[in-house]
């Protein structure tokens, strides 16, 4: 059973998606949302839940961390502060990983930390002894209705553990890593309605908890995504 630290943990897609590829366990989350706190209270009462990842203290072996780091400070949509932002949690999260040591890190951002702040988040993983690879795998790679680019960040403290994940891409499975599928760049759905919910409006005015779910869903990553990315860990640890 591997012990996960799932950090920035919004409604627990790392998790979710790291439990169904397999024995993987959450066993502490990190997030300050109040609605996003009450998902996971739900789905995992009993893990406990820490609300600042600068004042983390949890204690216990950990061998995988993830986190969706704050993706304000790259996102094309924001200012692209970079470092300059006071939102800029990446050095947290590593000094979490520092402290912890865990051997395994799987970090996500969107496409915009490619040309901003990547080479940071991989220089400072390389300098404890982590083998990291980015690799970009769009939401649309597992048949979701929507592209989605983003970057996702495996490390292991392992070298040939990080080879044989298939950091380059060859880890994963299906369609995951590959540019196009049936909703990739420059195509789009046979209908012209929202095929995930297509009976509910995309926006919502006041509407109560509709306003603090949609926004929770447009941070959250894609649990499918992740359970790729777990399975190859998975095969990794097995060789």
């Amino acid at each position: 059973m591997l012990k996960v630290l799932d950090l920035f943990s919004g409604i627990g897609g790392f998790s979710l998606g790291l439990e169904r590829a397999g024995p993987f366990r959450t066993v502490a989350f990190c997030e300050q949302d109040q609605f996003c706190q009450a998902v996971l209270r739900k789905h995992w009462p009993d893990v406990p839940i820490y609300d600042d990842v600068r004042t983390i203290d949890f204690e216990g072996d950990i061998d995988i961390i993830t986190g969706g780091y704050l993706c304000q400070p790259f996102s094309v949509a924001g200012k692209q502060k970079g470092a300059a932002d006071d939102r800029h949690l990446w050095p947290s999260m590593f000094e979490i990983i520092k402290h912890k040591r865990p051997r395994w890190v799987v970090a996500e951002n969107v496409a915009g930390h490619i040309t901003m702040g990547l080479d940071e988040v991989l220089f400072d993983l390389e300098s404890e002894g982590y083998t990291a690879r980015p690799v970009v795998i769009p939401a649309c790679a597992v048949d979701a209705p929507h592209r989605r680019d983003r970057v996702w960040i495996i490390a292991a403290k392992d070298v040939a553990d990080a080879e044989s994940a298939g950091l380059e891409g060859r880890g994963v499975s299906g369609n995951a890593g590959k540019e196009q599928s049936r909703f990739g760049q420059g195509s789009r759905p046979i209908s012209d309605g929202w095929l995930t919910e297509p009976d509910v409006g995309r926006v919502a005015y006041g509407v109560p908890n509709r306003v603090d779910r949609i926004r929770s869903l447009g941070n959250s990553v894609v649990p499918q995504v992740v359970a790729q990315i777990g399975k190859a860990i998975i095969a990794a640890e097995q060789q």
